[in-house]
């Protein structure tokens, strides 16, 4: 009180008011930009067998075309995170849509190998943005319903992904890649010797996501953060670990369904979590930086998975992937700060 007049923090405020019709536009907004970069994203699962099918590729070449993506991501989560710490979010959002757009559409028309790997990192370069559409949408919403709310915006990411996945089984196998361009995303054209059977798994496993998404909102307020994501990791393990050894079609299906369910989970409760950590006058920036590191796994990742396959060690890519997830979630169980009900701080200092 001063003067006679009550003051709130943006939070009190926030809980005063509710969620309301700004954040709804708010949400909308963000949710419809989250849709394209999960269409985005998912088309990684398709690109490169087309690409190698059609310009006969090595398959070091065809892990080029995923990990420049996340290269480009790299780069972008940084940049675009400064941008819009110091400009706005309003402006690092604009310009990460325009070069993701612009760059997935030239990218339907990419003539050879090397203008479209190009292209593909422009494309990351946009994505990279991501983060700002979280922290934009996280700084609306009051903080005893934060949690849900944050799974809800994720659920735009789901709903991108199983869009993509249906697209590309329903058109690419009859009419290629460059006809999925019109969605603003780079499409492979595809010849029909690729096994329609990709389409459909990753269609299938991409429903996984929906009760992954049910899941988180039923823990992620209950038990926390850092419980949530150790947990859903630990979990994932589980259902991983039979892939080691020989398994029928369906057994894989469902050991894969079950694990995307928990890294869906697990994904989704931190990207409530960081945004969380940093205050906003450097969210952006932090989560972005934070982004930018974890684009390390996504360039190395195709390289090394796809490098192992074709050499017939899939039992130790496998491994491997479970090793990292084990550490992760031992990772999350030692980190110092649980977020879960707390305010979002506005400065540094505080």
């Amino acid at each position: 009180m001063e003067d006679g007049v009550s003051t709130y923090t943006v939070d009190e405020a926030l809980v005063s008011m509710g969620f309301g019709k700004f954040q709804a536009f708010v949400l909308a907004y963000s949710g419809m930009a989250k849709i394209s970069e999960a269409m985005e994203m998912m088309l990684l699962s398709f690109v490169g067998q087309s690409v190698q099918a059609e310009w006969g590729l090595s398959a070091q070449e065809e892990s080029l075309i995923t990990s420049v993506v996340f290269l480009g991501m790299l780069v972008g989560a940084y940049c675009w995170g400064l941008v819009s710490d110091n400009y706005g979010r309003r402006v690092g959002f604009n310009f990460t849509a325009l070069v993701t757009g612009g760059a997935g559409l030239l990218s339907a028309f990419a003539p050879n190998y090397s203008s479209l790997i190009l292209l593909r990192f422009l494309v990351g370069v946009g994505l990279g943005g991501g983060p700002v559409l979280s922290s934009w949408f996280l700084e609306f919403v009051p903080a005893p319903n934060r949690g849900t709310w944050m799974v809800i915006f994720s659920a735009f990411w789901t709903i991108g992904t199983i869009m993509e996945a249906s697209l590309a089984w329903a058109v690419m196998p009859a009419f290629g890649w460059r006809i999925c361009g019109s969605e603003g995303a780079v499409a492979i054209e595809t010849t029909h010797t690729i096994d329609a059977n990709l389409y459909r798994n990753v269609f299938i496993t991409s429903f996984g996501e929906v009760p992954g998404l049910i899941l988180s909102a039923a823990i992620v307020d209950k038990f926390g953060r850092k419980l949530s994501m150790s947990s859903m990791l630990y979990i994932s393990c589980l259902c991983i670990a039979p892939l080691m050894f020989s398994q029928t079609e369906s057994l894989t299906t469902v050991f894969l369904f079950g694990a995307r369910i928990c890294i869906s989970a697990s994904f989704i409760v931190l990207h409530i979590y960081a945004p969380e950590i940093y205050p906003t006058a450097v969210r952006a920036t932090g989560v972005g930086f934070a982004s930018s590191i974890a684009r390390f796994g996504g360039i190395l990742c195709p390289l090394v998975a796809v490098g192992m396959v074709h050499a017939c060690h899939q039992t130790v890519a496998i491994a491997v992937f479970i090793t990292v997830m084990l550490v992760s979630a031992v990772a999350v169980s030692y980190f110092p700060l649980e977020t879960s009900g707390r305010k979002l701080s506005d400065h540094i200092a505080s």
